[in-house]
């Protein structure tokens, strides 16, 4: 490799179909590319990194795992995608939710409850059937369509029972009568590269869920909510799941390490090309504009100064 080469890397926990679709997207592009499984891995805060990469590309399964190496090799100056501010807007659904209202896309009504009394309550107002989700998983885990306030009820017993952070933020979102599929959309940097049906009789249509594929035209409606949706959590190559409803195209998640093995071949669009030529676009990118130290050492950072103690204020 020349010293003008451009210097990537694929960090991941799990070699699945994907990643090896990006290692030969790379190789086809003749650009070498090092690949760094996570469980590998260690920084000395202490240090300087032993070596810097222009562009990272984050596709570890574990959420955990993944934002922790993005900050790391944010902090070393990388160009990571995606940086660490998407994969905590994305991971959880919350998050997700509250800067997608702030940018007023359009998504399904969703209620944040922290009660199981206050959150019947606002069951009714959303009306039945109801769908309750964890505020952080994929796949369609652990995703229930309630009935009535019965079967809500016992769920929040349940949540109650198992403990855990998680399961005391109570996130709702209104019941929406889809046609049998939703919509998933590729958004390479600022490009709709892609998109397809997910069709099922289940109602949750996910293909990690039996879901078939087929391919859905990117029109300027779709292509203008989905790049909304992008913006709104910081941009990068995301996945944007939508539902087709009465009010238009709503969003319902944004992913920020999509999966598409099963898209290539539906839509005839070369996904992971798009997501190399991007990532080479970003080479040369300013540390700055990643929120990295600007000569990418560890010893760069220098804590902000704390704000002056605000006085005591009532709770009510």
């Amino acid at each position: 490799m020349s010293a003008d080469s451009p210097r990537i890397a694929v960090v991941y926990d799990r070699l699945r179909p994907e990643e090896r679709l990006l290692f030969d997207a790379f190789e086809a592009a003749g650009v070498a590319v090092d690949r760094l499984y996570a469980p590998n891995l260690a920084f000395d805060l202490g240090a300087a990194p032993e070596r810097r990469y222009d562009v990272v590309l984050e596709r570890c399964v574990s959420q955990s795992r993944g934002l922790a190496l993005a900050r790391l090799f944010t902090a070393a100056g990388s160009v990571v995608l995606n940086r660490p501010e998407v994969i905590e807007a994305c991971g959880d659904k919350l998050a997700t939710s509250a800067v997608l209202a702030a940018a007023g896309v359009p998504t399904p009504r969703t209620v944040v409850a922290f009660g199981a009394e206050e959150a019947l309550a606002r069951c009714e107002e959303l009306g039945y059937p109801v769908v309750l989700k964890p505020v952080v998983g994929s796949w369609g885990r652990m995703v229930s369509r309630l009935s009535d306030a019965d079967a809500v009820a016992a769920v929040l017993e349940h949540k109650e029972v198992l403990g855990g952070p998680a399961h005391r933020v109570i996130y709702l979102q209104e019941h929406v009568d889809k046609p049998g599929r939703d919509i998933r959309a590729f958004v390479v940097g600022d490009r709709v590269v892609a998109a397809i049906y997910r069709e099922s009789e289940h109602w949750i249509t996910n293909t990690a869920r039996g879901g078939v594929a087929r391919a859905c035209p990117v029109d300027d409606a779709l292509a203008g909510v989905c790049l909304r949706a992008a913006r709104a959590v910081g941009g990068g190559v995301l996945a944007v799941d939508l539902v087709e409803s009465e009010r238009g195209l709503l969003v319902v998640e944004v992913n920020h390490t999509m999966e598409f093995r099963n898209s290539i071949a539906t839509t005839g669009v070369d996904i992971p090309g798009e997501v190399v030529r991007h990532a080479l676009g970003l080479v040369g990118a300013p540390a700055a504009a990643t929120g990295a130290a600007a000569d990418g050492a560890w010893g760069a950072w220098e804590a902000p100064p704390l704000p002056a103690a605000a006085p005591p204020t009532a709770v009510v």
